[in-house]
């Protein structure tokens, strides 16, 4: 969907990235200080960043996508081995495990929470089974207590994306503190470098071999132990990370306060279904997505149009589950994964980004209503 350029102002956007003056010094600091690349200030980040998810280990890299890569690898995931996943999230979940050499398996998702469903999983479960990656999609934990009991019987290791769920609890611990875990500093994310990952885990021996895969499987200048990549971050990103960090809190509660308000008034529309919240767990929202049944008084693509015409931003993640995509399709994958498909059809996310006024929030429920 798209709009002439001299149409394409939102007067409310899904997204909005702030950047405060405090953050913007401490970036001109360090370009003045000419030490750009990776130096103190990512050291500085991962600790604060390992400190705050509640892990031993932090380490940064230049993407969400490269924290799941280099995780992966770091977990020895290689060629012929089978990942377990969602197909309910952005394709990064699971290319990652193609450029390991390994082969993605699929399992559908919980149709309330849009999170793979724990007790499908089982049954997807092989010999050459190695991993599972989770999705916490939107800022909502999976159901952790399940997961892991299967991850312990079946010694599978745990790979949390939380690319969308910096902050985020399940039973008062933070997401990327139960396995491996990989976050996104994208542009959009709850907080933000413009690019930027992490790697997080309790493993000394895991965090050691990912800091040798960001930095061309170096340990040492010009010693090279194991095949590895460019995956790291700046000191710029890592100070404004560092600046970022210290808000998220304050933000995320923004966020669930707009995400309340939204929810109050949604519930009472007939054909829309706010986000469902998961007992014992911290949502925070990175999309507040609902779902636009067919009692609605229009479709949902109608809906977009409309919120368009009114200057109001929205978004569809996702309209094709990773299995419908055409890559997945002609590496021969031919699932009937109902809840992801359905879901694919129905979800649209709305602005509640922490800088919406009360204004914006009366507009945003008021253009949902309105004829």
């Amino acid at each position: 969907m798209s709009l002439n350029k001299k149409d394409n102002f939102l007067a409310i956007n899904i997204a909005h990235v702030k950047i405060d003056e405090e953050s913007q010094r401490a970036v001109l600091a360090v370009l003045q200080s000419g030490q750009l690349a990776q130096g103190v200030k990512v050291e500085e980040f991962e600790e604060k960043f390992a400190s705050y998810i509640g892990s031993k280990h932090a380490v940064a890299v230049n993407s969400g996508t490269a924290a799941l890569h280099a995780g992966l690898l770091a977990a020895g995931i290689g060629e012929g081995d089978e990942v377990i996943t969602t197909p309910f999230s952005f394709v990064a979940s699971t290319n990652c495990i193609l450029f390991c050499g390994a082969v993605p398996i699929f399992v559908d998702i919980n149709d309330q929470t849009f999170n793979i469903a724990p007790e499908l999983i089982e049954e997807k479960i092989s010999p050459k089974t190695k991993a599972i990656i989770i999705v916490h999609l939107y800022g909502q934990p999976c159901d952790m207590d399940n997961i892991l009991t299967l991850c312990k019987k079946h010694n599978l290791v745990l790979i949390e994306d939380a690319c969308q769920s910096h902050g985020a609890e399940y039973d008062r611990h933070k997401v990327g503190s139960f396995g491996i875990g990989c976050f996104s500093f994208y542009a959009t994310k709850n907080m933000v470098t413009g690019e930027g990952g992490m790697i997080t885990t309790n493993d000394k021996d895991l965090a050691y071999k990912a800091k040798m895969i960001r930095h061309h499987g170096q340990h040492q200048r010009d010693v090279v132990n194991l095949l590895g990549y460019n995956y790291r971050m700046t000191d710029i990103a890592a100070t404004l990370g560092i600046c970022q960090l210290k808000n998220l809190d304050l933000a995320n509660q923004k966020r669930i306060q707009n995400a309340k308000y939204l929810s109050e008034h949604i519930s009472q529309i007939v054909g829309l279904v706010p986000p469902y919240i998961a007992p014992n767990r911290t949502h925070v929202f990175h999309q507040y997505t609902i779902k636009v049944t067919e009692e609605y008084k229009m479709s949902r693509n109608e809906l977009q149009e409309k919120l368009i015409k009114q200057k109001i931003g929205s978004a569809v993640y996702y309209p094709t589950p990773i299995h419908k995509q055409p890559l997945y399709r002609n590496l021969g994958y031919n699932y009937n994964l109902p809840a992801s498909e359905k879901a694919a059809e129905q979800v649209l996310s709305l602005p509640v980004h922490p800088s919406l006024s009360s204004t914006e929030l009366k507009k945003i429920v008021e253009a949902l209503v309105g004829p």
